[in-house]
């Protein structure tokens, strides 16, 4: 008989002091679970950021294997308060890692990364996991970043390459004891899932926990603003990056399919067209096998590269080629690569350690030889992200790397060792470079990269340019196909050239979608009876684009420099108007005096769109309307126009349309004036090199004079 047998007296006492005593046990364990946070150890590193570090981090982590160094003038130059705005703690667990950061009433939060289901983040559960093609708001992305600011003013680095899960307010310690409950008003739910219950006007924490991890580093950045907590971060990183001019013109990636010589005609009839382009695109028919890739050149569609990139550079064309980072057999690097590569293939290809020294040499010189050192500019990397969605084809969690890292932490750092091997080789001709990625994350902010997605949902494309500036990220919303019809395509090329990247990527479409938008007809080149009119549609975007780069770049120089985003969220602007602007993801500033909201077709080629105008004076680029900020308009918008907007007392500087930006045309500029008390706008003179000298270029308003002056001859004005 068991001496909790029932059926006695006392064993029913015993049983009951057993309860009671278990009670009293589990309720200490619980109340030191709250209590048990420990001091983290804390560093000031720079000015402004704070490292916190328990017990024994992690030896791979975005820190070790970052590709520069924190920008340390630059950081030294904004400053700083003497305290961390706040105290993080943490304590190691038979799980990993559990760290916690206090959560003021009503602070909303943002970044994790390109977050494509949402932008605001309170009350959410995010998993920081890398994956190519979400289907639902859990935290996976192509480029996740375990970084995220608020409206508090500061940013939160966790210094890990995990799954790390993110609880973003919204879970309750419960009581310690009864004594310690506090009332509440009550909160009726008309149904159980209403939505999620983040406390917004209460206290709560930001929960983050690490797998599989006997300690971490947190860093915290301080504001006093989420833009200065954001340029912090970007200067951490290195600084943002700085495309060469070339980069910032237009873009256009050709069929995978194409051969030599319809690749020379292709180009022969963009000129004929006078359609600019800086930027040819190969996809991946160009190598000899591309799933997995050998990086060399595929003879029978391109028997001589050198002439095919000596014809386009002489054009003013610059050659882009799609690239992977599996490795085939027939790779002339391939057993080189061996011992630096993990235990599981991708596409019958080797996946290498790229943060292994030697693997980046390898990697490096294969293509000085094969593919930059005869001409090429810069790589679209594609797939190096992973797929839980879309076929499972990525290496398995179970993987293990030479360098000690698993298949987990692989998959959040494999763009980044990827982007880093083809850096080496790029930096090497001295020349800045501007390239494509599908996956990115922490510190990514000096890789001149801009992310793309398989996805192609418009509205989730146009919200990712916003989402961008939170973690150091940039983003492309290319234009492939339109489904829409001509009004979709508008409307998506108004979206593209207002992004870091201005590109039509038709890999599967034998002629340009303004010569026929039917995938299929378009392969068969059945020619649309209207497409000289969605030509000139689709041309007058991209001219416009060209306008804009004397001011996109020195907006890139502001991220190189300062670590200022160059496309981000209106919050981060006007911090003081959160209420207004804290879920507003369609709308974003270029620079600091254009703010764009790109429209989504509509269906009838008029779309009326709520706009809201932060506080100030505002004017419409194209009609010249003026608007009083503070508000939202509901505005009419044909396919003729967007809503473009420039701040009052701006000096926009205009770029005469040329078809690519070397032609020595690009730098005379036309000033448009918005408003009165203009101030002065900075350009700046650039070379391309690696590591250029930046000379400024003053365009004010003289008043007595009537007219604009430029203080250097790098740009020059028109008469």
């Amino acid at each position: 008989m068991g001496i909790f047998d029932s059926s006695t007296t006392n064993d029913t006492t015993m049983k009951r002091i057993f309860l009671i005593l278990s009670s009293f046990f589990f309720l200490a364990l619980s109340g030191l679970s709250a209590q048990e946070q420990h001091t983290m150890q804390c560093e000031q590193v720079y000015p402004g950021i704070w490292r916190y570090r328990i017990g024994t981090p992690d030896a791979v982590t975005p820190t070790t294997v970052r590709y520069k160094e924190p920008a340390a003038a630059a950081i030294g130059k904004l400053g700083g308060p003497s305290t961390s705005p706040v105290e993080p703690q943490a304590q190691v667990t038979d799980r990993g890692v559990l760290i916690s950061v206090p959560l003021q009433p009503d602070e909303a939060i943002y970044g994790l990364g390109l977050q494509f289901y949402s932008f605001e983040q309170r009350g959410k559960k995010k998993v920081v996991r890398v994956n190519a093609d979400p289907g639902a708001d859990l935290g996976d992305s192509h480029a996740p970043a375990p970084f995220y600011v608020t409206t508090g003013g500061y940013g939160v680095f966790i210094d890990n390459a995990r799954y790390m899960t993110v609880y973003f307010g919204g879970k309750v310690r419960r009581p310690a004891s009864p004594s310690d409950v506090k009332g509440k008003e009550d909160k009726e739910f008309l149904t159980p899932f209403n939505g999620a219950y983040d406390n917004a006007g209460e206290g709560n924490e930001v929960f983050i926990e690490v797998p599989r991890s006997e300690g971490v580093d947190v860093y915290v950045f301080a504001g006093p603003t989420m833009k200065d907590a954001v340029a912090r971060y970007n200067l951490f990183s290195g600084g943002g990056a700085l495309p060469p001019r070339w980069g910032l013109g237009f873009w256009y990636r050709v069929r995978n399919i194409f051969h030599q010589d319809k690749v020379e005609s292709f180009a022969d009839e963009m000129r004929k067209d006078n359609i600019p382009c800086d930027v040819f695109g190969l996809e991946p028919g160009w190598q000899e096998h591309s799933y997995s890739s050998t990086y060399t050149w595929r003879d029978t569609l391109y028997p001589n590269p050198v002439k095919l990139i000596d014809k386009l550079k002489g054009m003013g064309i610059k050659v882009n080629l799609w690239t992977q980072g599996y490795v085939h057999p027939d790779c002339p690097i391939f057993n080189d690569l061996l011992p630096y590569s993990g235990d599981y293939m991708v596409w019958d290809g080797i996946v290498p350690n790229f943060f292994l020294p030697e693997a980046k040499r390898l990697f490096a010189d294969h293509h000085l030889k094969e593919t930059i050192g005869i001409g090429a500019m810069g790589f679209k990397a594609d797939e190096c992200d992973n797929s839980d969605y879309t076929g499972n084809w990525s290496f398995p969690e179970i993987s293990r790397f030479p360098g000690g890292l698993d298949g987990e932490q692989m998959h959040n750092l494999f763009g980044l060792g990827l982007q880093e091997a083809m850096l080496d080789a790029l930096d090497a001709t001295g020349k800045r470079t501007y390239n494509l990625v599908r996956s990115s994350g922490a510190l990514a902010a000096p890789m001149p990269f801009a992310l793309y997605s398989d996805m192609y949902d418009h509205q989730r494309f146009i919200n990712a340019v916003a989402q961008e500036g939170f973690s150091g990220l940039l983003w492309c919303p290319e234009v492939r196909a339109a489904g829409g019809g001509e009004e979709d395509l508008v409307r998506r090329m108004q979206s593209v050239v207002c992004s870091p990247v201005a590109m039509i990527n038709a890999w599967n479409m034998a002629m340009p979608p303004w010569k026929q938008m039917n995938h299929d007809l378009n392969n068969k080149e059945v020619v649309d009876p209207n497409c000289q009119h969605l030509m000139e549609q689709c041309k007058r975007w991209i001219e416009f684009r060209m306008q804009l780069i004397p001011y996109l770049h020195a907006a890139f120089v502001k991220y190189y420099r300062d670590g200022i985003p160059p496309f981000r969220a209106l919050i981060m602007d006007y911090p003081d108007e959160k209420e207004a602007l804290k879920d507003i993801a369609g709308q974003y500033m270029m620079g600091d005096d254009i703010m764009v909201a790109p429209v989504v077709a509509s269906g009838n080629g008029v779309t009326t769109k709520r706009v809201y105008f932060p506080s100030g004076v505002w004017y419409d680029f194209f009609t010249g309307e003026r608007i009083e900020g503070g508000r939202s308009y509901d505005l009419a918008f044909p396919m003729d126009r967007m809503p473009f907007y420039v701040k009052e007392g701006t000096i926009l500087p205009l770029a005469k349309i040329t078809l690519t930006t070397e032609d020595p045309g690009s730098r005379v500029i036309e000033p448009k004036a918005f408003g009165t008390d203009l101030r002065p706008f900075v350009l700046y003179e650039d070379d391309g090199s690696t590591n250029p000298t930046l000379k400024e270029n003053t365009l004010r308003w003289d008043a007595r004079k009537k007219k604009f002056i430029l203080d250097s001859s790098f740009y020059i004005l028109t008469k």
